[in-house]
């Protein structure tokens, strides 16, 4: 089981979201409660400002946030990203093999390796940062796959030490369960139809379901 849990904030925004209100939620959320890492990506179907995707990510560093994206290796040197979060996809052992490759020495790179044990060990394996286990959005028993995701979250902590990262998290109980299971990181999305005051109650209450666990059985 992990000693401690830390939040990953996954930041949703989209090419008309305001840069003052994003970067006024990602202020607000920072100063709610620790957060270790942020994930800044477009909402599904949609683009991300160049311009707003930098000021976002300089705002995520100057608090000390490590700040990645899902884009390209290209975008995330222009924007001056720490590093990238891949996606699960079919082919995502063969995508991170080829990140890896071209990627500059410490460039962060996390990998969701969705349900599958033999992707999260193959890109382990090759040096993926951290395993990410997610509950896709367009599965329809989201119960049965949130138990898969404890399932996997506590398998990897029993028999890896590459962090884990739980993804797609709906709620402070699931939160607390996961980390429990030991997840090294558990996620808290916000998006643009968040308001401050919503952002700050609902890191305040991941942090402090994530914060005491009960152990694992």
């Amino acid at each position: 089981m992990s000693s401690a849990t830390s939040l990953y904030l996954d930041f949703e925004i989209d090419a008309g979201t305001p840069a003052a209100h994003a970067l006024s939620l990602l202020a607000a959320a920072s100063g709610a409660a620790t957060i270790a890492s942020v994930l800044i990506r477009p909402t599904d179907g949609t683009s991300v400002d160049e311009a707003l995707a930098r000021k976002l990510v300089a705002e995520a560093q100057k608090r000390n946030i490590a700040a990645l994206v899902t884009s390209s290796l290209e975008d995330a040197t222009m924007l001056g990203a720490d590093g990238i979060h891949l996606p699960w996809s079919r082919d995502i052992v063969r995508q991170f093999k080829t990140l890896k490759l071209s990627a500059p020495a410490g460039t962060v790179i996390g990998v969701d390796a969705g349900r599958s044990r033999h992707d999260a060990m193959e890109v382990a394996e090759a040096g993926a940062d951290y395993i990410a286990f997610g509950v896709p959005p367009h599965v329809e028993d989201r119960a049965k796959a949130a138990e898969r995701q404890l399932d996997l979250i506590a398998w990897w902590s029993e028999v890896f030490e590459i962090p884990s990262v739980a993804f797609d998290v709906d709620d402070p109980e699931a939160a607390h369960s996961l980390a429990a299971a030991g997840a090294d990181f558990v996620s808290v999305r916000l998006g643009p139809q968040d308001t401050e005051a919503a952002a700050v109650a609902r890191i305040r209450e991941f942090s402090e379901a994530i914060r005491t666990p009960e152990p694992a059985r």
